[in-house]
């Protein structure tokens, strides 16, 4: 325990000294590509490969340090309310501007109101994540279907869409840190190998399991599933013949 407490204070710490020397060296990077017609053509592709290089990393230092505040408890579980279906909303309509000129064609059904009783900045972590990496991994206008649904055993929240889907044999092993099941495709999205390391441990905290279902070229499903002790019922907003 006390090692693994080491490690996650380590992680954590470098991650944040990274932070500020890294900044600056975009910021400096950013502003070169910005005057790039100024620079001799040799030079043009170095820049944005080093400005491209220096965001990916930026991207990974920051998916560090809120894992790590997420596995530390140093970002401590809020007992709030939060509205799934603004969320999810929400999280789509950045889906979408993801998606940009492939045409995904995402859907939210929602079928229960309720509020869910639990710290609304990790959620939204958790859910993007799940969204996100579904645009990522979807062909050009592929479907991506977002569900948030109750049963007899909970709540739950389903991703799925039509892309090229993983072989059941990496399943076990995807919400290890920096596990990938295909390494060839980061190159291609971008990601930081953190995201679904993100979700397993938000999870946790709101005492949910994760579910995934997927197959080679039948797309993939992503289930998160919350106890029904997190569910609120709304409170009727009062209109004025009430008051």
């Amino acid at each position: 325990y006390q090692l693994e407490q080491m490690r996650r204070d380590f992680v954590g710490n470098v991650s944040h000294e990274m932070r500020t020397p890294l900044t600056v060296i975009s910021g400096y990077l950013e502003t070169l590509v910005d005057n790039a017609e100024d620079l001799p053509p040799k030079w043009r592709r170095a820049i944005n490969t080093m400005s491209a290089q220096s965001s990916r990393m930026e991207a990974l230092i920051t998916d560090l340090i809120l894992l790590s505040k997420i596995e530390t408890g140093e970002q401590t579980v809020h007992d709030s309310l939060t509205d799934v279906e603004e969320l999810l909303e929400q999280i789509c309509r950045d889906a979408q501007a993801l998606s940009g000129d492939k045409q995904h064609q995402l859907s939210v059904q929602v079928s229960d109101r309720r509020l869910l009783r639990g710290d609304e900045s990790q959620l939204r972590s958790a859910f993007s994540n799940l969204v996100f990496n579904a645009v990522k991994y979807t062909p050009p206008q592929g479907q991506i279907t977002v569900s948030w649904f109750t049963d007899r055993d909970g709540a739950h929240l389903s991703v799925k869409d039509t892309g090229i889907g993983i072989d059941p044999i990496h399943i076990p092993r995807l919400t290890e840190r920096f596990y990938r099941a295909d390494p060839s495709r980061h190159k291609d999205t971008g990601g930081t190998g953190l995201g679904l390391a993100i979700v397993k441990h938000v999870l946790l905290n709101h005492d949910g399991t994760l579910d995934i279902r997927s197959s080679i070229g039948s797309g993939s499903e992503f289930i998160c599933h919350f106890p029904r002790e997190r569910l609120v019922e709304r409170i009727p907003e009062k209109t004025g013949s009430d008051a």
